[in-house]
């Protein structure tokens, strides 16, 4: 129901009006009554009535002042109807110029004014449905254009037959101000496995974060998230922005957000700088993800002088890796993987390379996991960046270390403790030493079996040797009832130089073997 004001100063006419008119089946209602055009004109500012009856001549202010008062500051000005008793041609010319539609003339009965107040209800109900309409219309408007922006976006870094006048037609549709300033595009990657989510959150996060200069434009294509935005006076500030928005991601999901921004340029050239913000983050195999890549980083290595071609041979990692020495193979991998890093190969032709050395690897581990390894390759063939590659064949190589080390550890500790043996057995033998012991006795290398002696048991062989034969000597002499340091000298392995035994176990002890034995226990 529409509501009706009703205005006259005659009582009469005021409350007759009220009892005849059918107001429900006009389709109104009266909410209220005024006696002149001040009490109408505060009961329209409080109440808002739809339409208003009013007569013309009233006291204070007439109904044209009160049509004129109303209609010149409202946009939504209620509908009037003006009843007069004059039929002066001039009234209903000066209601008409207010928009007055309808203007009746006094006495009029009740169906006249139920008519006209049909057919302003018929108007209303009009002008309510076209505005339900635009209101309607509006916020579908309003849900689509984020879509309509997204793909005109798309279209334009992706069709070349985008220029200028497309530009400026959609900047106009969408309400954008840009002018003859520079741009750049910001394209964002979200690393490991995402969710469309994901990408919904990184684009909302970015708009946010880069409220102080917004977006143009914004749109997730594929696994991106694009951003057309104003070139700014200080790239410092949106670097450090682009920082702050992989920081705010990464906090709320885990994942690293790696970057790429493009040279400014007019709009007209997205399409090259969209080929170029894909270039850079091609170059993230290199500089790993979580990071911002520019083009000048691409335009560094191109100034780069041109690199030998790639040779390397395996067989000396694969020697550290069997000999179980962590350390020595780490280096030697920190090695080729620098190496790598200074070629700035495709991104296929490095893992090409790296594919054999990590099978060459794997055959050096146990050979009870190998099915293991190989079935773990396709993870290097599917990881995007040199630093993930380089972890992974970390790992390999250490697992195959850490195996190689134990076996031989055990190995070592059985030759040791024949070693060992040879020495307790040959105290007396003037020809102990290293060199026999290993051509003699257990016919492996010198030098590597003193470097494995040193290793377990802490001290050289020679040293361990002396050691132990003054270890019996002083055994001998607390035995013996006097000491006979020719016998000692025999029999620790000193031959017929007595002198020189007596030299060593001062050195030894402090003492000569005599003072030795005289001294107190």
């Amino acid at each position: 129901m529409y509501k009706v004001l009703l205005v006259d100063d005659e009582r009469i006419i005021l409350e007759g009006i009220s009892a005849i008119v059918d107001w429900e089946g006009t389709g109104t209602r009266l909410a209220g009554t005024a006696r002149n055009g001040v009490e109408a004109l505060a009961a329209i500012e409080r109440d808002r009535p739809d339409i208003v009856i009013t007569d013309i001549r009233m006291p204070g202010m007439d109904g044209l002042q009160l049509v004129e008062k109303v209609t010149e500051n409202e946009d939504d000005a209620p509908a009037f109807i003006v009843l007069s008793g004059f039929g002066d041609f001039d009234y209903a010319r000066k209601a008409m110029r207010f928009g007055v539609k309808h203007y009746l003339l006094k006495p009029c009965n009740e169906e006249t004014i139920a008519q006209s107040l049909r057919d302003i209800v018929r108007e209303l109900d009009k002008r309510r449905n076209r505005d339900q309409f635009l209101v309607g219309m509006e916020t579908e408007l309003n849900k689509v254009i984020p879509h309509a922006k997204a793909q005109f976006l798309k279209e334009l870094v992706t069709n070349k037959t985008y220029g200028k006048r497309d530009w400026d037609e959609y900047a106009r549709l969408f309400g954008l101000t840009l002018g003859s300033e520079p741009v750049c595009l910001l394209l964002m990657q979200v690393e490991g496995d995402i969710e469309y989510e994901h990408l919904f959150a990184l684009l909302n996060i970015a708009q946010d974060l880069l409220a102080e200069e917004p977006p143009l434009l914004g749109a997730t294509i594929g696994k991106q998230v694009l951003l057309l935005v104003p070139s700014p006076a200080e790239t410092d500030r949106l670097r450090a922005s682009i920082a702050d928005i992989a920081r705010t991601f990464k906090g709320f999901y885990k994942k690293e957000v790696t970057s790429a921004l493009s040279d400014p340029g007019d709009i007209t050239g997205a399409r090259r700088m969209y080929r170029d913000t894909l270039a850079c983050l091609e170059h993230r195999f290199y500089v790993g993800e979580g990071t911002l890549i520019m083009k000048q980083d691409l335009a560094d290595y191109a100034e780069q002088p041109m690199q030998e071609p790639f040779l390397y041979d395996e067989e000396r990692l694969c020697l550290l890796v069997k000999s179980g020495r962590w350390s020595e193979t780490e280096a030697e991998l920190a090695a080729l993987f620098d190496s790598l890093a200074q070629q700035r190969m495709d991104t296929t032709m490095t893992k090409s390379y790296l594919i054999p050395i990590y099978v060459a690897v794997a055959r050096q581990g146990d050979p009870n996991r190998m099915k293991d390894w190989l079935t773990s390759l396709g993870k290097l063939e599917g990881m995007d960046t040199l630093h993930a590659v380089r972890e992974f064949m970390y790992a390999a190589a250490k697992e195959a270390c850490s195996f190689n080390f134990e076996r031989y550890r055990n190995k070592y500790s059985d030759m040791i403790r024949r070693m060992l043996e040879v020495i307790e057995a040959n105290l007396a033998n003037p020809q102990l030493s290293l060199h026999w012991v290993a051509g003699e006795v257990l016919y492996m290398n010198a030098d590597y079996l003193g470097k494995l002696f040193k290793k377990e048991i802490g001290d050289k062989f020679s040293s361990y040797v002396m050691k132990r034969r003054m270890e019996q000597a002083i055994a001998l002499i607390e035995e013996a009832e006097d000491v006979r340091v020719f016998e000692l000298a025999e029999r620790l392995g000193f031959g017929d130089n007595p002198q020189y035994f007596s030299q060593v176990f001062k050195k030894y002890t402090g003492m000569s073997p005599s003072e030795y034995k005289r001294s107190p226990v």
